[in-house]
């Protein structure tokens, strides 16, 4: 854990003093299993582009384009599907996805382009 994650106060809160004390300790005990998702999100994510960079690399040795529009039409199906398997709006779940794409291919390209300069 770093320091900046040692200090991050679990229980901040506005609402504070404003409502009964139960109430408050349901809701911080709630928001701590949110703060415990968001942590795994984070560092699913960290894996996830840490396969995408390795993606990358191998596009850009082969000399293969940056992006993939028949696989990210796969994908966006898929996780549509998996969303609704879900229960979560699978609109949000193609959003999300579509943000995550944009930015692999945004590294593939900087991959794409650090490799080609290489060559020169």
């Amino acid at each position: 854990m770093t320091e900046k994650t040692r200090r991050f106060d679990p229980e901040a809160s506005s609402l504070a003093g404003e409502v009964d004390p139960a109430v408050m300790e349901e809701l911080l005990s709630v928001r701590g299993s949110i703060d415990n998702i968001d942590a795994t999100l984070v560092y699913l994510l960290a894996e996830r582009f840490k396969a995408t960079q390795r993606v990358g690399h191998l596009k850009a040795e082969h000399k293969l384009p940056p992006a993939d529009p028949a696989r990210e039409s796969a994908q966006i199906a898929r996780l549509r599907a998996l969303a609704e398997e879900a229960h979560l709006d699978p609109a949000f779940a193609e959003k999300f996805l579509n943000f995550i794409i944009s930015e692999v291919i945004r590294h593939h390209q900087d991959i794409s382009q650090n490799h080609s300069l290489r060559d020169v």
